[in-house]
């Protein structure tokens, strides 16, 4: 691995395709935002014979062809997939987006792959490193995928590759830096002109021998003398550290020995090690010079996918997971990071019955999984398929189930479906497969009804798997249609939206009446609505976010209302006069009647009710519902002639606003229980600024080794865009939930302010 010569590249403007599993790799690129996951893989392609030097495959389709959005933001939002050939393997490159808002997509590309690669930036504070990467490593690690670690940008003023290994080393390795390791040692050219020393090949630290790509294309040379002390070093430690993880427990023993372990042992225990998941290469690459046809370490990092990480036979199917969370109320978003472990894949019917794990046959029976859907202006929906059992063929009709994310507005369904074209796509091209076997994956169209998490399964024998965890969306963007065409057009569109996007939750809220799409974050909200305007045709009016707020009575009150009105013929008439005083909160509305003598006829008493409550739903000082009261009808007056149903109902509305502007009203704003997920050095800084949010911390516990668990009582008014500044106060590790507590009384200051407003906007 990573010192042979490569003999299959793939051939450029055709769909690789795989006719057996062991012939398939499946690999994720993770990595922080600029970390250059999307050029690795444009070099990657360029060195396997997928596109020419400018880019291009053969039909014309280009690596470039991403989404509108993409383009314009510069930016990747979304998960894609790159298959390449090389060394008779079909390796499926699935990019990820680095940027945090768009982690529901970086799940879809751990689901999808069998093992992943770290993509961490020369250029960038070993802080960022760690603070981008780490929990997802650790993700990885909780269910057993192979990683390894790739280093780009090498040729930037601040260098340093050793330095940056060591950092890795302690980041990822854990208590074991050295299962972190490199395989290669850059080789670097003259000093330019600037100062500066290029990149110009690699030394392997196994084969001791140099591969150098100055020329743009890698040419194998022997090391000269000057260059042997330094791969030496490098070089020792590689092997203890390989031997460490050797399955034959002799080997240490002989090379303690003095006895000199040949290269072919080392390579094939390095293999196995790196397909445990329990040695994790380090390798750096670059993309070609001008002109030239491999970019450098391409070769090395294509065999290490082809020889140490495992084929889809090698890794079972995604298991159920026994989550265990940070405490009693952790949400499911601490359970993602931690506590996780590989169990048997959790597969089941459309009724919950269980079914046998699966495995990775050609033959058996068909379970496929949607991991990505995609809307296409010209052939409609496709869905980027996992195939993990059984294969998948063009124009056979297949059961659809799914999927439990009914609170994000998906709807469960069961249904059969016939599948369209199966296609591989690169960049904006698809070009056509003729099947698609377990192990591997595919673009299906012309499933109208599939979503992401949906599970695809054989029409006599409907199969369910469970779906992965999805991060919950806590950042509201409340929307309104920009005008009457565009309302007749909203509801489609935000069902298309969110079909696309589990990670994005529809709410149509019964309390502020308002349409609200919950998100990641600001660019993951910013991408839905452009997506609704140019995908989607809805032109949306972003809107404040309201808060639903309730109001109260402060203490006791009474109120009169009157309601006499005489404009010839039968006129109105109703008088009542009520008692309103505070209850306990969580108490509602309480209606007493109190009425004696028969001063409010029997037929009328509903009548007042009915108006009481309608005046409370409507609220009595700022316009929120009125709660948590007793309101005792006492007294009143009626006419035999002129009083009605309508008449009293007014009336009642009349007394309660009567009795709230002689009283203390209060408004009431609902308060979350919050529970923030940090490590250890940023609890006081979350502290603090939950604090500064008119927070209550009420308590903290461990949550793992070097994590805490911050639990807090906010109020939701202070915590709308919670999710940014948590991301901007922790440095992007920390986490958090959230879930209604209750509603209390607001500071008099801000209720104050917010009636206020309500008074000048009626």
């Amino acid at each position: 691995m990573g010192d042979k010569a490569n003999t299959h590249p793939g051939a450029a403007g055709r769909a690789p395709t795989a006719d057996r599993p062991s012939d398939v790799r499946n690999v994720v690129l993770v990595g922080h935002s600029g970390s250059g996951k999307t050029t690795l893989v444009e070099a990657l392609a360029l060195t396997a014979g997928a596109v020419n030097r400018a880019g291009r495959v053969e039909d014309g389709g280009t690596l470039s062809d991403y989404d509108e959005i993409e383009h314009r933001q510069q930016r990747s939002v979304q998960l894609s997939l790159v298959p390449v050939e090389w060394g008779g393997c079909k390796i499926n490159i699935l990019d990820t987006p680095g940027y945090a808002d768009f982690v529901g997509e970086l799940r879809a590309g751990l689901r999808a792959a069998d093992a992943a690669l770290f993509v961490v930036s020369a250029a960038q504070e070993a802080d960022a490193v760690a603070g981008a990467t780490r929990m997802v490593w650790e993700e990885c690690a909780a269910v057993g995928m192979p990683r390894a670690i790739v280093v780009t940008h090498l040729d930037t003023a601040r260098t340093d590759f050793a330095e940056l290994t060591a950092v890795c080393g302690r980041i990822f390795g854990g208590d074991d830096p050295d299962a972190v390791l490199p395989l290669y040692l850059p080789v670097h050219g003259p000093e330019a002109p600037d100062g500066h020393t290029h990149t110009t090949g690699l030394v392997g630290l196994l084969s001791e021998r140099i591969f150098d790509y100055s020329t743009g294309t890698r040419q194998e040379n022997p090391p000269d003398e000057a260059q042997r002390p330094l791969i030496a070093e490098a070089r020792a430690r590689l092997i203890e550290g390989i031997i460490a993880e050797s399955e034959d427990e002799s080997l240490m023993d002989r090379y303690l020995g003095g006895e000199q372990i040949d290269v072919k042992t080392l390579v094939d225990d390095l293999e196995k090690a790196v397909a445990r998941g329990t040695f994790h290469p380090v390798l750096a690459a670059a993309p070609a010079a001008d002109g030239g046809k491999q970019g450098l370490g391409t070769v090395e990092l294509l065999e290490l996918i082809t020889g140490g990480f495992p084929t889809p036979l090698e890794r079972p199917a995604p298991a159920g997971r026994a989550l265990q969370g940070c405490g009693e109320a952790s949400g499911d978003q601490f359970q993602e990071f931690h506590g996780a472990e590989a169990l048997l894949p959790a597969v089941t019917t459309p009724d919950g019955t269980p079914r046998p794990p699966l495995t990775c046959d050609p033959d058996g029976p068909l379970v496929a999984e949607v991991v990505k859907t995609a809307s296409d202006p010209y052939v409609g929906r496709i869905s980027l398929v996992r195939v993990f059992s059984g294969t998948l063929r063009p124009d056979e009709t297949v059961h659809v189930s799914g999927h439990g994310l009914t609170d994000r507005g998906h709807e469960d369904h069961d249904i059969d479906e016939r599948v369209g074209a199966l296609t591989s796509p690169f960049g904006k091209q698809q070009r056509s497969l003729g099947h698609c076997i377990a192990g591997d994956l595919a673009c299906v169209g012309k499933l109208g009804h599939a979503e992401t998490g949906d599970t695809i399964s054989a029409k006599d024998d409907p199969l369910l798997m469970e779906p992965w965890p999805m991060p919950d969306p806590l950042l509201p963007l409340a929307i309104e249609a920009h005008s009457k065409a565009d309302e007749d057009k909203l509801s489609q569109g935000l069902a298309r939206l969110v079909a696309e996007d589990p990670t994005m939750r529809l709410e149509q809220n019964p309390d502020t009446h308002q349409v609200v799409l919950w998100c990641l974050g600001e660019a993951h909200r910013e991408v839905a609505l452009e997506r609704l305007r140019n995908r989607y045709g809805v032109q949306v009016d972003a809107v404040p976010h309201k808060v639903a707020l309730r109001e109260t009575f402060g203490g006791p009150s009474a109120g009169r209302g009157r309601h006499v009105k005489q404009s010839g013929g039968h006129g109105q008439y109703a008088i009542c006069e009520i008692d309103v005083e505070p209850l306990p909160a969580g108490s509602g509305i309480e209606f007493v009647d109190k009425v004696v003598g028969g001063a409010v006829p029997r037929q009328f008493i509903p009548s007042v009710e009915k108006g009481v409550r309608a005046q409370a739903a409507r609220g009595v000082a700022a316009g929120y519902p009125l709660v948590d009261v007793r309101i005792t009808l006492r007294d009143g007056k009626a006419h035999s002639v002129d009083s009605s149903d309508a008449a009293f109902q007014t009336a009642g509305a009349l007394a309660l606003r009567e009795a709230a502007a002689e009283a203390s009203i209060q408004l009431l704003e609902p308060v979350a229980e919050v529970q923030v997920l940090v490590p250890d050095e940023y609890v006081g800084p979350v502290m603090s600024d939950l604090s500064g949010r008119r927070g209550r911390v009420v308590g903290t516990e461990q949550a793992g080794p070097g994590r805490t668990v911050v639990r807090a009582e906010v109020p939701e008014i202070e915590i709308g865009r919670y999710a940014v500044d948590l991301r901007s106060v922790s440095h992007g590790t920390g986490r958090f939930d959230r879930a209604y507590a209750r509603h209390e009384a607001m500071p008099p200051h801000l209720s104050d302010r917010i009636r206020e407003k309500a008074e000048k906007g009626s």
